[in-house]
């Protein structure tokens, strides 16, 4: 198997909130949350956020955090993006001691029912090669293995720590749009 064709890193956590599925639009919350509110779903590691549009008219979140000792600048395109599932991709800078290197990150944010009025929300973020992160190895002398497991333990812990803020997020902007009409 080619590197490119291996995962880097992957994660999935899930947290449940008291909102009921239908109440729930993930689309409109991550295309209209505040920078703020983003800054405060994973102190200290999110840094700044905003959304933009891809040439083509897709929509776009800009995302700027810490995972481990990297500074990543994250370019998520929307694939799809309905209420319960959204699918983001991004060509991520990252900004190591060693430099800068590209990842392709895949943001899966899904909501599905669990029950009695409540959502699971589950925050699942896979990365992989690029042809720059392979360069960028081979110039630093560095294994495939070593830095897949760097990026899982960084990557893994980020996405534990952010996870629950993001789903009680979701379901504070589900409440004030219920309460709205």
């Amino acid at each position: 198997m080619k590197i490119l064709d291996q995962i880097l890193s992957q994660s999935a956590y899930s947290h449940e909130i008291d909102v009921p599925l239908a109440q729930v639009d993930i689309a409109d919350w991550l295309f209209t949350l505040p920078e703020a509110e983003y800054l405060r779903c994973c102190v200290p590691d999110h840094i700044a956020a905003g959304t933009t549009t891809t040439d083509d008219g897709r929509r776009m979140s800009i995302n700027v955090e810490m995972i481990g000792t990297g500074l990543v600048v994250q370019h998520y395109a929307a694939e799809e993006a309905t209420p319960s599932y959204v699918r983001m991709n991004s060509i991520s800078d990252v900004f190591t001691a060693n430099g800068r290197t590209q990842v392709n990150v895949v943001w899966e944010l899904i909501a599905e029912d669990a029950g009695d009025g409540r959502t699971r929300y589950t925050n699942r973020v896979t990365a992989r090669p690029t042809d720059v992160f392979v360069a960028f190895l081979a110039e630093h002398g560095i294994a495939f293995a070593d830095a897949a497991e760097a990026r899982q333990l960084a990557g893994s812990d980020h996405n534990r720590r952010e996870t629950p803020f993001f789903a009680e997020s979701i379901a504070r902007r589900a409440q004030a749009k219920a309460a709205a009409l």
